[in-house]
């Protein structure tokens, strides 16, 4: 019996052109947001998976070390995820499972939206130390998103892991792409 063997999740082509007019460090939060905001925004307009984006900084330079976004339907991989995917790609890119031990400084997630469940719980293995989210939960069960069950509680569950977690971040502008993807009629995938 042949079984599959390996996988791989690639981030869409545009991402190129994208990362090639990206500064190399984004200094506020409110631009780590703006760019996270800016990928969902394009996975939209590009057709090339679900209306979230990601990305992996070192925290106090900002600078961008991972993009990603959410492939779940293009790949048919449930677990393709913008933070997942940005996160996976973090880890490759400083050859470390566990991005506090890259020896490049503390690691910040960023993210259009707060995580679902499965991102929340790969949050702490990651080695990040600190999240920034824009759109909140609400607003991603108000499009039709199934979250899953994440605790009321999951910023006190992180902060007892050492983990910040910053709520909120241009919200608005982040779930306007939510309500965007809504409005084109796209797959809302979910059990």
């Amino acid at each position: 019996m042949k079984l599959p063997r390996s996988l791989r999740l690639d981030l869409p082509s545009w991402v190129n052109l994208f990362c090639e007019q990206l500064p190399e460090s984004l200094e506020s939060p409110e631009d780590r947001m703006a760019v996270a905001i800016s990928l969902s925004r394009q996975n939209v307009v590009h057709d090339s998976g679900g209306p979230f984006g990601a990305l992996v900084v070192e925290r106090d330079t900002g600078k961008i070390i991972a993009l990603g976004v959410n492939r779940v339907e293009p790949a048919n991989c449930s677990s393709a995820h913008a933070e997942i995917m940005a996160l996976s790609l973090a880890q490759q890119a400083l050859a470390s499972w566990n991005l506090s031990r890259a020896g490049r400084g503390e690691m910040q997630l960023v993210t259009s939206c707060e995580p679902c469940a499965m991102c929340m719980g790969a949050i702490p293995w990651s080695g990040v130390r600190s999240v920034l989210c824009g759109a909140g939960k609400a607003d991603a069960e108000a499009a039709g998103f199934d979250e899953g069950d994440r605790p009321d509680d999951w910023v006190e569950h992180l902060a007892a892991r050492g983990i910040t977690v910053v709520r909120s971040l241009l919200r608005t502008q982040a779930a306007k792409v939510l309500d965007q993807y809504v409005r084109s009629g796209k797959p809302i995938y979910g059990p």
